[in-house]
């Protein structure tokens, strides 16, 4: 199997599990059981671990809730924000090509009384292709506007959104700002020293790290108004009591690791996997006439390096998954892979239905060789060319 699907997850770094293996075997203590030596050895080495991930990210340690991943994140951050006892406002302001554990979460505001603005991206012909329209998201802001909610880089396009100017417009209504930022966090730079962003949350499992771990950020917050959440989680009083629940040294340890590595290789690493996806690009256009892009411009640095998204001609890429199963690639979000409905993303763009069942998804990584895409552009235009 060739993987090309690491959008999805990437596979965890021997370096990160090398380091993670100790904290569950030897070490085990209980973090929270500080009255004995193996409690505060388990303390002090997870308390090394998120100051390294909050240096990594611009932030205070004290502003790092370690979670099970970015859905958890999400949830937290927005339901938080919106739902603490002291929030007064009731407008949250999304875009429309949101992960489905953002549009979810802010679906269930909206039947609960919320109000809520889906601001649309730029069309597929636009030179902004993806990127969310900051003149409809200006127009959509008022002083009952609690919280922007707008993913950083997309799992599907790649698109990579201007935070900085989302966050200006947001701080402008008196709004708190949240991202998930799963895509990004670990590829692109992500320093909320120089974006002015309140709550970011991500997944280790997307740069390398273990599944079932991941953070949620607290910046500080607009002056006068801080960053308050309700809990979804109670018990013990963790984590400053807003997310309750023994942690887990060897998980936060590995996110931390893998955090640090992929901070220190990813100019490397996106010099490396761009050159691989202009490969399969190149291979893939030669071999299947007429198979088009989809986002903004491969020389664009408004997309993540890895990102390929294209659209075939005549056949369904559903169809082209199957012919080719020798190759991991997908048709949209591994989260919302059970619904039959085409992608929202590509929808959202401005494609048809019949447009969007006729793209897939590659996500190339650091563990890929030239050797694997020219093997894979060998299978996929062969498959292709079986079903036509």
């Amino acid at each position: 199997m060739i993987y090309l699907d690491n959008h999805a997850t990437t596979p965890c770094d021997p370096r990160v599990a090398q380091q993670m293996m100790p904290w569950l075997v030897e070490h085990f203590g209980n973090p929270h059981s500080t009255s004995h030596e193996m409690g505060r050895e388990a303390k002090s080495a997870m308390d090394a671990a998120v100051a390294m991930i909050a240096s990594h990210l611009g932030v205070a340690a004290d502003s790092v809730l370690i979670t099970s991943g970015a859905t958890e994140s999400n949830n937290l951050a927005i339901d938080g924000i919106c739902r603490h006892p002291r929030q007064r406002r009731r407008h949250v302001v999304t875009s429309t090509i949101e992960h489905p554990a953002v549009l979810d979460v802010v679906a269930r505001l909206e039947k609960d009384g919320f109000r809520v603005t889906r601001v649309p991206v730029h069309r597929f012909d636009h030179p902004l292709a993806g990127q969310i329209d900051l003149e409809q998201l200006a127009a959509a802001m008022d002083d009952d506007t609690a919280l922007v909610t707008v993913h950083w880089a997309n799992n599907e396009i790649g698109v990579i959104q201007p935070m900085s100017q989302i966050a200006a417009i947001a701080h402008q209504a008196g709004a708190l700002v949240h991202s998930d930022a799963t895509q990004a966090v670990g590829r692109i730079a992500v320093d909320l020293q120089r974006v002015d962003v309140d709550l970011i949350s991500a997944s280790a499992h997307k740069f390398y790290g273990p599944k079932g771990v991941g953070m949620l950020t607290m910046a500080g917050g607009i002056p006068g108004r801080r960053v308050r959440l309700k809990p979804m989680i109670v018990g013990g009083g963790q984590q400053r009591n807003v997310r309750s629940g023994t942690m887990s040294p060897a998980n936060v340890i590995a996110l931390a690791t893998a955090l640090d590595l992929a901070v220190a290789e990813s100019a490397q690493v996106a010099r490396r996997v761009g050159d691989l996806r202009g490969q399969l690009w190149d291979g893939l256009r030669q071999g299947i006439e007429g198979i088009c892009l989809n986002g903004p411009p491969l020389d664009s640095s408004m997309r993540m390096e890895g990102n390929l998204n294209c659209k075939l001609p005549g056949i369904e890429g559903e169809s082209w998954m199957a012919a080719c199963s020798d190759v991991a690639f997908s048709s949209g979000s591994a989260c919302s892979s059970v619904d039959a409905k085409p992608s929202h993303v590509l929808t959202g763009l401005g494609l048809s239905e019949s447009e969007a069942r006729r793209s897939v998804r590659f996500g190339i990584g650091k563990f890929n060789t030239s050797e694997q895409i020219d093997r894979a552009i060998e299978i996929l235009v062969s498959g292709y060319r079986s079903l036509v």
